[in-house]
């Protein structure tokens, strides 16, 4: 990812609306930022998806993850460049990232930092650049926070319990460039 266009969308508007259904969808629309996180949807109905928050003139990114008939393989990346207009996707699986930033999407890989051993498997992996962003859950800790921005070489977005005002405030004043929520009362903030 560009970094002028990290700065873009990111700066501008360091709130990630992600979406859950189809009601989280509709609310999206209607936030300041610039991006939204697909958490939902399946083969039949994630192009009509992307579709909708790309023509209220947000990037869409896909969690590839959670979409409910595409498998952790390079053809699940194949079909959400042929058959959206998806601008980048989310996963934590290391071969979709690479796959997918092979061909030109904008990239975060997830990281779910539950305990030391996870904290420590994230440090092998921060240190590369395979992704573009790095997402990481819970994002309501600023003290990891912090330390994964000092081992990370890509931007760290928050992500995960994120449901207050000063939830937002702890993690990027500890160093995340963005945060990422489902939580619709925080994306007008």
């Amino acid at each position: 990812m560009d970094r002028n266009l990290q700065e873009k969308i990111l700066a501008e508007s360091p709130v990630i609306p992600a979406i859950k259904d189809y009601q989280g969808l509709e609310r999206c629309i209607e936030s300041e930022s610039n991006m939204v996180f697909i958490l939902f949807g399946d083969i039949c109905s994630i192009s009509d998806i992307v579709t909708k928050v790309k023509n209220s003139g947000k990037y869409a990114i896909v969690h590839i993850d959670l979409i409910e008939g595409l498998s952790s393989k390079d053809v699940a990346v194949d079909f959400i460049v042929k058959y959206t207009k998806a601008d980048g996707i989310i996963s934590t699986k290391n071969n979709l990232i690479r796959y997918a930033k092979s061909k030109g999407l904008i990239t975060i890989q997830r990281f779910f930092l539950i305990d030391s051993l996870a904290f420590s498997n994230l440090s092998k992996h921060a240190s590369y650049e395979d992704a573009d962003l790095i997402e990481i859950l819970p994002g309501v800790m600023p003290n990891v926070i912090s330390k994964v921005v000092r081992i990370s070489k890509v931007p760290v977005i928050a992500g995960g319990l994120i449901t207050e005002k000063e939830d937002i405030i702890s993690a990027l004043s500890a160093g995340a460039t963005a945060v990422s929520t489902t939580n619709s009362k925080v994306w007008f903030l």
